[in-house]
């Protein structure tokens, strides 16, 4: 499943991984070129698709997952997880890093677009485990925070990482960076033109959380008509933008990302765990706006697991439009895959596709969800993997090239750590809190 436009079903394909890691021939077994001797071959049963993109994560909360579980957006964020949060050190975020990047990647997950502090553990984490990460290092100016600098301490540390090591870097360009203001309501709004121009003038990608709640939505729309106008009058858009949630949307809002290219990372199990709403995908998508899916992070989800997003997109579609065909399995992966790849600007991820980065997934069909076996109508197999298999038969995962899941667990050097730093410094927020 190339998870090609038309997402495709290709039977007895052939893929080829080049020594750089990226794809070479991908298509029928009978078109594919000969290969010169010695090279190694390796036959795989199953189905063979492009890893997964979670366009919205904030991975090292794995170590505070959990926490306020019954709680509102707001009241979770200020009375449980920002203080919890100021607890943390760089050690706690790169073993939760870790710990997050391990469980997306036995989910078949290889590319995660995050938004934390003490980036450069994040980094060290992701390297070590090899998986793909697009790092938005977050800039905020909300209280507590100030011991992490200003704002534009915060914005000119990126400017100058990028400057520095480039855009992307890493094995495989395993690391993209970018800017993460946090939102129009935890940043002054001299600082939303300043991070905008900063990653215009490198390329890259600015993440941002945007009318995530009713409450932040009402309070911004009566000032300034929305949070999507606010952001555009302050010369946000027109680069590559990625606005986490964009739930509560007019159609003026769609019409202006739609114009201006931004993208959206549709978080449906968070927003609905949150009680925050539920996004307008169709509208989004029937207006050409570029829509990915994010698992938001494992404190207000509470896991990593894309394949329900999946699920729970297509679910909540369809009950809202009342229309059993508004979103089909086919397209529900896409937005994980090729949709992802599109909402975060990138033209060599979500598709197996020669020239893309050889981040692969193989699942394995010896489980009750494909009991008809492959020999079934390619809606009836993409119906099976989306709906019924999931990540459950994630067999082996490989992120450029190289594998980083082998018969459903990572190899013995990225094997997950020992559990007493994450657990020591949870019980340390419980028992502070």
């Amino acid at each position: 499943m190339p998870c090609d436009a038309s997402c495709s079903v290709v039977r007895d394909a052939v893929v080829d991984v080049l020594a750089d890691g990226r794809l070479g021939y991908v298509g029928p077994a009978s078109n594919a070129p000969a290969l010169p001797a010695g090279v190694p071959v390796r036959e795989l049963s199953g189905i063979l698709l492009p890893g997964l993109i979670n366009t919205h994560a904030h991975s090292p909360m794995t170590v505070l997952r959990g926490m306020g579980g019954d709680l509102p957006l707001m009241s979770w964020l200020q009375d449980v997880i920002w203080p919890a949060e100021g607890r943390l050190d760089g050690d706690d975020v790169r073993a939760g890093m870790r710990l997050g990047a391990l469980e997306m990647l036995r989910h078949g997950v290889t590319t995660s677009v995050e938004m934390y502090f003490y980036a450069e553990q994040m980094v060290e984490a992701v390297l070590e485990v090899g998986s793909r990460m697009v790092l938005t290092p977050a800039v905020i100016a909300a209280p507590g925070w100030d011991r992490l600098g200003s704002w534009l301490h915060m914005t000119d540390q990126i400017s100058a990482w990028i400057d520095a090591d480039g855009l992307r870097f890493g094995p495989g360009e395993r690391i993209e960076l970018g800017y993460g203001p946090h939102s129009a309501y935890t940043l002054p709004a001299e600082a939303l033109p300043v991070v905008a121009a900063e990653a215009k003038q490198r390329g890259a990608l600015l993440h941002i959380h945007v009318a995530e709640s009713l409450a932040e939505d009402q309070h911004v729309r009566e000032a300034h008509g929305s949070v999507p106008l606010l952001l555009n009058s302050l010369g946000v858009f027109g680069g590559r933008v990625l606005t986490a949630h964009s739930v509560h949307l007019s159609d003026v809002d769609i019409q202006l990302y739609a114009a201006n290219g931004v993208g959206v990372a549709h978080c449906p199990g968070s927003n609905a765990k949150l009680a925050s709403g539920t996004a307008r995908l169709l509208d989004l998508r029937r207006h050409g706006v570029a829509v990915g899916l994010g698992t938001d992070g494992p404190a207000s989800n509470d896991d990593l697991d894309l394949w329900e997003e999946i699920q729970l997109s297509a679910m909540l579609a369809r009950l809202g439009s009342a229309d059993a065909a508004a979103l089909t399995a086919a397209q529900a992966l896409l937005l994980a895959t090729r949709g992802g790849a599109s909402a975060i600007g990138r033209t060599d991820l979500g598709t197996l596709a020669p020239g893309y980065w050889a981040d692969l997934v193989h699942i394995d069909l010896d489980d009750p969800a494909f009991a008809a076996g492959l020999d079934v109508p390619d809606p009836q197999l993409l119906s099976n993997l989306v709906w019924a298999a999931g990540s459950r038969r994630v067999r082996d995962v490989w992120v450029a090239g190289s594998a980083v899941v082998a018969a459903g667990n990572p190899p013995t050097s990225t094997a997950p750590p020992p559990p007493p730093r994450s657990a020591r410094s949870l019980f340390f927020l419980l028992a502070d809190a």
